[in-house]
């Protein structure tokens, strides 16, 4: 049996890193491409971080019900027939082209992103797991940083060069929405293809069974002992408020580059669309992860908070410019990649964040939180943002949006007040 772990982690992580992009990102552009008003799409979408929240509550069944290994290998195959029903829907829709055929299609695709979503967090919970139990400690150290490498990848892959890819289709031949089959039906292969793979190359780590029964008390302790926090509320401000004005963007940007220029967009085609934030753009977050990383390794959390607050914040005027001006493509890729590298940077601090706030024993269980309120302050703001946008018009949103990121600059000092914050500034310095 190979037991190399570059033999399945890289795979792993791509696997894992293709839902996420797809169900949140991607879903939107679908639905951009057919016509769908921002309000809609936005509401809508934003839901589905909705099993990111909530994943937090249905972990243990992964750790008391079989293998991480069989888990993360159903959810593969489970992932794959989602894409394929989605794929199915879209070619239902061109074919019938209906008004009616149009709002079903927004229902059944939008609950069929809900259950990938689903599925997703489940692949999460599932692949992370197996990592810490198929790897020696030593192992993990060694693959963090190539797990994280590819799963940006995948995002790069998914919302960059496939999408691109789909763009180039309909110019060369394949009508509209028939290469959105294409993009859904070479991932579901893509996923039944890892499924198999895994299935026939990843080890059986002896520790990798149902979890022995746990104290009825596990959940409540690993509650209470991150709730019971010293300045707790100024740690849930931080992680809820920090992305504030970025999670307005989220969705509404992808619609602001490829709207028609009539509505006061920019109207670039998914083509360029993939190649500027989905290549460019991803491809300077992990530039900005990458940096980030190194320097607050070098100068501490304290140190690096504030630049990297600013580099978070101030880029969001750049959208303000594109409304205003509808520069080319060369103006909008330059913004737009420098706006992604200011959020890679701004990233690492949340993460290094996040890392310190989760203590003690149930130190899994306090990052799980952590990163559910995390995708709760995206998911309100998202469904938010599409109405703003619809009754104010582009420019005066991004104004908006740009006066609202501010308050980042108003919740970093909180985090010099959180004690554990503190200590473990303390404990990198000794």
């Amino acid at each position: 049996m190979i037991k190399n772990p570059w033999a399945y982690i890289p795979t792993l992580y791509l696997a894992e890193g293709f839902p996420y992009i797809i169900i949140n990102t991607v879903s939107v552009l679908l639905y951009a491409q057919l016509g769908y008003p921002n309000e809609q799409i936005t509401l809508w979408t934003g839901w589905l971080y909705l099993p990111w929240v909530i994943k937090m509550f249905w972990s243990p069944l992964v750790d008391a019900k079989s293998t991480k290994r069989r888990w993360l290998i159903g959810a593969q195959i489970a992932m794959s027939a989602v894409l394929l029903a989605i794929a199915g829907l879209v070619c239902w829709q061109g074919l019938a082209g209906t008004a009616s055929a149009q709002w079903g299609f927004f229902t059944l695709s939008l609950l069929g992103f809900l259950i990938g979503a689903f599925v997703s967090a489940t692949l999460d919970i599932a692949t992370d797991g197996y990592y810490l139990l198929a790897l020696t400690p030593k192992q993990q150290g060694y693959f963090v940083g190539i797990r994280t490498i590819f799963y940006r990848i995948a995002m790069i892959l998914g919302s960059g060069l496939l999408v691109s890819a789909a763009g180039y289709l309909t110019t060369h031949g394949v009508p509209a929405p028939y290469h959105w089959v294409v993009f859904f039906g070479t991932l579901a292969l893509f996923f039944t293809g890892c499924a198999f793979y895994h299935a026939a190359i990843l080890p059986k780590p002896a520790e990798d069974g149902p979890a022995q029964t746990k104290k009825t008390t596990a959940w409540k302790e690993a509650f209470a002992g991150y709730f019971g926090q010293e300045n707790v509320l100024y740690i849930l401000l931080f992680i809820l408020l920090y992305r504030f004005g970025e999670a307005l963007l989220e969705k509404t940007v992808p619609l602001f580059l490829l709207k028609p220029v009539a509505d006061g967009a920019l109207g670039i085609s998914m083509q360029d669309y993939g190649l500027i934030k989905g290549t460019l753009g991803l491809g300077a977050i992990i530039a900005g992860n990458l940096l980030g990383g190194w320097l607050l390794g070098k100068f501490g959390f304290k140190k690096c908070i504030w630049p990297f607050a600013i580099a978070l914040v101030l880029p969001n005027i750049f959208y303000v410019y594109l409304a205003s001006t509808h520069a080319g493509l060369g103006m909008v890729a330059t913004l737009i990649t420098l706006e992604n590298f200011g959020y890679g940077l701004a990233m690492m601090a949340l993460t290094v964040f996040i890392m310190y706030v989760s203590r003690g024993k149930y130190k899994t269980s306090h990052y799980a939180i952590s990163t559910g309120i995390m995708a709760l302050g995206m998911m309100v703001p998202s469904m938010l943002s599409g109405k703003m946008q619809a009754a104010l018009g582009y420019k005066n949103f991004f104004w908006a949006a740009f006066i609202i990121s501010l308050i980042t600059f108003a919740i970093v000092p909180l985090s010099f007040r959180i004690k554990a914050i503190e200590e473990a500034e303390k404990a990198r310095k000794e």
